[in-house]
């Protein structure tokens, strides 16, 4: 029995492409999944997956809300596939938290809704924490499942090990089974959550890659009072404002500074921080 419901009309698709971004994993600062649900505004939800049989709920817990002491309401985590008509062509966005297990089954799934929709080719959208720093523009990586697909950008050379996520098992899922995929990645600032530049970022990969027009929309606001925080706190902090330079000096160059190198420079003014009673984290927005 597949995981998922299909109730919408998926029928006279044009050129549909299937857009996924989750929750936790490779998604720094709400990136990916903020853009994939700005992509996903305003469409139709067409299916739903069964929840008992991907989370774990002690990891992914629902809320209850209580009204003057009386439980009303159990809010679930929810994945969904949304379909959004677009003028140039139809993107079907899967979104939610990542799932806890049942990768295999669930991305065999997912195979098979795009198989039955006829989806022509697979984006995958997250984002990463990097140094970086917030006031330079948000750097995008590109994996493809293939060479030919790679373009308006640099492919990341040699080996890159890292630890899998679900979103990746559906795209190589899909490219294994013939459709086209590719995956951004923004770069995130480590200290910087939510990040709505980063979102923005992806939404204009995407729409460069797939040739289609969303805009940034409210992205752009949430962006602006973002940066606005972030120069509140850092103005106010001369060590952090020295820091943010020090990246800012990095940007561009092809030798940036190992990220156990930052992250222990980081953990030292974290430390200095506590041990000087310097109060809330000058790197959270």
């Amino acid at each position: 029995m597949p995981t998922y419901e299909l109730y919408g009309d998926v029928s006279g698709s044009s050129a549909p492409a299937l857009v996924v971004a989750f929750e936790d994993w490779v998604d720094a600062g709400g990136s990916g999944s903020t853009a994939a649900r700005h992509i996903a505004n305003a469409g139709e939800v067409v299916a739903t997956f069964d929840m008992d049989a991907l989370y774990d709920y002690s990891g992914h817990r629902p809320t209850l809300d209580i009204v003057d002491g009386v439980p009303k309401e159990f809010v679930w985590p929810s994945m969904t596939l949304t379909r959004r008509r677009l003028s140039e062509r139809d993107l079907y966005v899967l979104t939610g938290p990542e799932p806890d297990r049942a990768w295999k089954e669930f991305a065999g799934d997912v195979l098979e809704l795009a198989l039955r929709i006829g989806i022509i080719e697979h984006v995958s959208l997250g984002a990463i924490p990097a140094a970086v720093p917030h006031t330079a523009p948000t750097p995008v990586m590109m994996t493809a499942s293939s060479a030919e697909l790679v373009r308006g950008t640099e492919p990341i050379a040699g080996l890159l090990r890292v630890p899998a996520a679900a979103v990746s098992l559906i795209e190589w899922t899909l490219a294994e089974n013939g459709i086209p995929a590719v995956g951004f990645w923004a770069q995130v600032p480590h200290y910087a959550s939510p990040f709505a530049a980063g979102a923005i970022a992806l939404v204009r990969r995407l729409e460069d890659h797939l040739t289609v027009t969303i805009g940034a929309g409210a992205l752009e606001g949430e962006a602006a009072s973002q940066r606005a925080a972030l120069q509140n706190i850092f103005s106010n902090n001369p060590e952090a404002t020295e820091y943010l330079e020090r990246l800012e000096g990095i940007v561009g160059e092809q030798e940036v500074p190992p990220g156990e190198n930052i992250a222990a420079e980081v953990e030292r003014f974290l430390r200095n921080q506590r041990r000087e009673g310097g109060g809330q984290n000058p790197f959270s927005p």
